[in-house]
């Protein structure tokens, strides 16, 4: 795991939203979309953007926009929050007639779960040191 400069995963480079987990509490049993949404403090399209890497590895932008039914613009900057949280990869494949295209697989769901965990464990120990701090 590469750790920013602050020794933050690359995960908690946005901090989990505390509105966001308020929602999920009060939510009846949250489903993975709610929960990666929350911890990542990523969109649901970028869950589903996962989701679908998960069912469709090795998928190239089009085939993404295709399946997802969304502008490949749009795909591109989902999967470049994705790839910045730890959860894609890409691959240059070169093609035969020349040229390349990129091919994107998602990280697998049990790493992604380990991902998760660390985050809000990171989350967690940011939020007891500052209740420490307080009345320094």
């Amino acid at each position: 795991m590469v750790y920013d400069a602050g020794g933050r995963s690359p995960a908690m480079a946005v901090d989990p939203s505390p509105e966001r987990f308020r929602d999920l509490m009060l939510g009846d049993e949250p489903g993975l979309e709610e929960v990666m949404a929350c911890v990542f403090g990523i969109q649901k399209h970028e869950v589903r953007t996962y989701r679908t890497l998960l069912d469709e590895p090795a998928s190239t932008v089009e085939e993404l926009a295709q399946e997802l039914d969304r502008d490949r613009s749009n795909v591109n900057r989902s999967l470049s929050t994705l790839r910045e949280k730890g959860l894609a990869d890409r691959e240059r494949r070169l093609l035969d007639g020349g040229g390349h295209v990129y091919q994107y697989a998602a990280t697998p769901l049990e790493e992604a779960r380990e991902l998760m965990h660390q985050t809000l464990d990171e989350w967690a120990a940011y939020v007891h040191e500052r209740i420490d701090e307080f009345g320094d």
